[in-house]
């Protein structure tokens, strides 16, 4: 994955998307608005499609409504992926700075920080996982409607065949009820027709853009982890070339210091010989002032003519 498809926006063109469709539904009933009227609201004997498509289309606008909801925040958790990319740009030492706290990204550092300040070992697999896990929890409520909405109109068509069928049942009994009886029967028709078309018509709307909706968390995820393993996680975890290669400094720098040691000791040593040789000196020195202090005193004596214990007693 490049950088340029790391700072595409897939989100903004889904929004765009979503609202070019909303505004073409509106233009289509707009323009069609007597058809529309007249094909669900008039000439209903009971009201059964009238709250039956009135359900299918309050599941179906609930559904895209919260569609809409995630792809701004996945739109939100884009810009903090750009905000990143473009601090590692500006070679700022803080990656995150600048960045929501509540961003997946700024949360996903903090996690990588607490767990290196734990002295733990960082697993990027088991953080992928456990964002993908969450991010899968998300669409639930999507899933779930996506997955009921067609449901919704066989059970139309399923009511309304049966009112159709009490219809026929009237008009087998008596002859002055059928009227009323192929009245019924029409119109369980016409229920089970209408109700059928607005399960599809939203099925096929919210089924589309579900799956966009999973591009965009696909795209998503796969940035975050992008970015985890090529600028995130070298700042945290120590690769084993790099590992080796400050020890082999430190090597150096302790071969280093032993050879600054022994100097050191070779200069203590001189230091001690040249002490010992001055010393051996001095005792020779002192030695021969002693012998020199004796002959003065003998010849002071002899030049006096000092007895020996005047001498001595002097």
């Amino acid at each position: 994955m490049d950088i340029q498809r790391l700072l595409t926006s897939l989100s903004s063109r889904i929004i765009i998307q979503f609202f070019v469709v909303m505004a073409t539904i509106g233009i289509v009933i707009a323009w069609k608005f007597d058809f529309i009227y007249q094909f669900y609201f008039e000439n209903q004997q009971t009201q059964t499609g009238i709250i039956i498509n009135s359900g299918i289309v309050a599941l179906w606008a609930w559904g895209m409504l919260n569609i809409l909801y995630l792809l701004y925040r996945y739109k939100r958790e884009e810009r903090s992926i750009a905000g990143l990319l473009k601090n590692i740009e500006l070679v700022k030492t803080d990656l995150v700075d600048g960045l929501p706290p509540e961003s997946i990204l700024a949360k996903r550092y903090a996690t990588m920080r607490s767990i290196q300040a734990a002295g733990g070992e960082i697993n990027h697999s088991a953080l992928a996982a456990m964002l993908s896990a969450d991010e899968g929890t998300k669409l639930g409520l999507v899933r779930f409607i996506n997955n009921i909405l067609i449901l919704t109109g066989v059970f139309g068509t399923i009511v309304a065949l049966s009112i159709a069928l009490l219809g026929a049942s009237d008009l087998l009994d008596s002859a002055a009820g059928s009227l009323g009886g192929m009245g019924l029967v029409i119109h369980g028709m016409s229920t089970a027709l209408s109700t059928t078309i607005t399960a599809i018509v939203s099925y096929v709307i919210i089924g589309y853009f579900y799956t966009r909706l999973n591009d965009v968390q696909t795209h998503f995820i796969s940035g975050i982890e992008h970015l985890t393993t090529v600028y995130l996680l070298p700042q945290f975890v120590k690769r084993s070339d790099e590992i080796a290669y400050k020890m082999g400094d430190l090597i150096k720098s302790v071969v280093h210091a032993a050879d600054n040691l022994k100097q050191t000791q070779e200069v203590y040593h001189a230091s001690a010989l040249s002490l010992q040789e001055g010393i051996g000196n001095n005792q020779e020195q002192i030695e021969r002032l002693g012998n020199d202090l004796a002959e003065i005193k003998f010849l002071l004596r002899e030049g006096f003519r000092l007895p020996s214990s005047h001498s001595e007693s002097e």
